[in-house]
């Protein structure tokens, strides 16, 4: 069976920071009631699986493609950093990214994910957790937490956790929308009330709370806290976070920006308005529409990838042509 560009159906999550955007702005089925927090939009997570929305794979997780068509899906590059003897068994074998939409309406929890070397060796083993955020929506004075203050030491930040004080110790941002903030490992983080993010980030789930703001949930409980494991792992060497500057790249065809390069991803940032060819090179793609819609080429859904919605282009299909509406904007992802 030949692969074709894959869209997924989105698993939507409920936490108490979550609010009603997720449908109002970016149009997703999240029902007339509920609040929700993230749109999963593709991930290989243990039980937490993409399922492929239509063509011929329609009902297939991403679990089952990787397995299934390897190295057709990922490029022989990615298949071999996925299956490296360094990683443990259990995590053999999964697409290595999670892409995801987040409504903040309320802030969330100040915290912290280990790196690869801590991650795989805690209890039960996981990827670590480097991310990057590309902020779609901000309302006026919204903040993000990113990194720590200048000097800031351990002993100044445990004090300030234990006296309710963490804030003090903690860089802040005002972003605009089309801010890139890009968090590495070990980088402590919160991401402040009235934005809608897109964020890209390697397949792991581990996250340790430093502080929650003191607030519970509906049952009047408070969230578990993980200060010990958040002071293994914060990099007090990496101090205040700025939105990244981008860097223009090359082209005749379009106007492209590289927003993140690290050992774990590539974000560019693609304004077109009219046809582009993307792809055809032997590494997979992930597209998401940040602005404005897209036709893509061999897409079996026959529909516009609309603001908000994602899209996997395998490493083996054939460079794809996109066809904005008028002008559009996406963001590129690829395996590093």
């Amino acid at each position: 069976m030949n692969l074709y560009p894959l869209r997924f159906e989105p698993i939507f999550r409920q936490y108490i920071w979550g609010g009603r955007r997720l449908g109002t702005f970016l149009n997703k089925p999240i029902g007339d009631d509920d609040d929700y927090a993230e749109s999963w939009e593709l991930v290989d997570h243990a039980n937490d699986q993409s399922v492929v929305a239509n063509g011929p794979l329609q009902g297939k997780t991403l679990s089952e493609l990787v397995k299934q068509f390897a190295a057709d899906l990922l490029g022989s590059k990615c298949m071999a950093q996925i299956s490296s003897a360094d990683r443990p068994q259990q995590l053999h074998n999964r697409f290595p990214l999670l892409m995801k939409y987040l409504d903040a309406n309320r802030v969330l929890s100040v915290q912290v994910h280990p790196d690869d070397d801590y991650a795989t060796t805690m209890e039960t083993p996981d990827l670590g957790k480097t991310e990057a955020w590309y902020v779609i929506h901000a309302e006026p004075n919204s903040k993000i937490f990113a990194g720590l203050k200048p000097g800031v030491t351990k002993r100044e930040l445990r004090d300030a956790v234990a006296s309710g004080e963490t804030e003090s110790c903690l860089h802040v941002i005002t972003p605009n929308a089309g801010d890139c903030i890009f968090i590495p490992a070990g980088t402590i983080h919160a991401i402040g009330a009235g934005l809608v993010i897109a964020e890209i980030q390697q397949a792991s789930d581990t996250t340790f709370r430093l502080f929650d703001w003191n607030r519970v949930d509906k049952n009047g409980l408070a969230r578990p806290l993980h200060i010990d494991q958040s002071f293994d792992v914060i990099d007090f060497d990496r101090g205040p976070v700025d939105p990244q500057v981008p860097c223009p790249v090359e082209s005749q065809f379009a106007e492209i920006e590289n927003l993140v390069t690290c050992d774990k991803f590539v974000m560019n940032r693609w304004k077109i308005d009219r046809p582009i060819t993307i792809g055809g090179d032997k590494q997979f793609r992930v597209i998401t529409t940040v602005n404005g819609a897209i036709a893509v080429q061999d897409d079996p859904s026959g529909e516009e990838l609309a603001l908000g919605q994602t899209m996997l282009l395998p490493a083996v299909c054939s460079a794809q042509t996109l066809t904005p509406n008028g002008s559009a904007e996406f963001l590129e992802i690829r395996g590093a």
